[in-house]
């Protein structure tokens, strides 16, 4: 076997896998502050309103249509009746509508990011290099299934794609399962595998976030500096903090 095929099918998703869980270690160690999304709902939230959840709900959908085409052997999905034409079917159909809406999603937040002055300043160099490799991991794929699923004669990857990536989990690599794959989704897995790379180092660490502290952490008590706030009549919602008593705090 050439070289190029080992390195682009074996060296460079073991080094990308690697680097994307020693990264995500190093980062959690030693950024446990910058992993967040530096959220920047407060400069713009009109685009962001529609472009956030598109671009969430797409991608949900992609990443549940790649682990069933690429991660569940097909005699698993025969054996509870899903036959090669209803995949098929429910694959170029619910992935094409997956794709079209991250797309449009990841449009709206790249051109808010890019035309409003204070969201643009809160871009970092990361992020933007992490937006290429998005975009063109998410081109590439589109443009795979529209170029062979849809308007062509199809692709049927779960004999290439699928068994290289199951065998490449198992340290099992076959890199000559690529060989034959047409180049669309060659470029798709390349740029997906160095998206992984770059992911600890991007806003994306946020995926492995959840606000569990947030369900048990103590209220946050907000005090008014205006002097008048007392005259004035109470707004419907919580009820205002009175000042403790220092009396009831000493202990007897």
């Amino acid at each position: 076997m050439n070289t190029m095929p080992f390195l682009l099918w074996v060296a460079l998703p073991y080094v990308c896998a690697a680097v994307f869980i020693l990264g995500h270690i190093w980062r959690y160690r030693y950024d446990k502050f910058g992993w967040t999304t530096r959220s920047s709902q407060s400069y713009e939230n009109r685009m962001l309103r529609w472009g956030s959840p598109m671009f969430h709900l797409g991608i949900l959908m992609v990443i549940a249509g790649h682990v069933v085409g690429l991660l569940i052997p097909r005699e698993w999905l025969y054996a509870i009746g899903i036959s090669e034409e209803i995949y098929h079917i429910g694959a170029t159909v619910l992935g094409s509508f997956a794709a079209v809406l991250t797309l449009a999603g990841l449009a709206i937040l790249v051109f808010r990011r890019r035309t409003v002055p204070a969201v643009f300043l809160a871009t970092t160099v990361m992020d933007k290099v992490m937006f290429v490799f998005l975009g063109a991991t998410l081109a590439f794929g589109t443009l795979a299934t529209f170029v062979y699923q849809v308007f062509g004669s199809g692709f049927y990857y779960r004999e290439t794609i699928s068994p290289w990536m199951r065998e490449l989990m198992i340290f099992r690599p076959r890199p000559e399962l690529m060989l034959e794959v047409p180049l669309l989704f060659q470029l798709h897995v390349i740029t997906a595998c160095l998206l992984f790379a770059l992911w600890p180092f991007t806003r994306l660490v946020h995926v492995f976030s959840a606000p569990v502290g947030y369900l048990f952490r103590p209220y946050i008590v907000y005090r008014s500096r205006d002097d008048h706030r007392g005259s004035q009549s109470p707004k419907r919602g919580w009820d205002p903090v009175s000042t403790p008593d220092p009396a009831r705090l000493r202990r007897p």
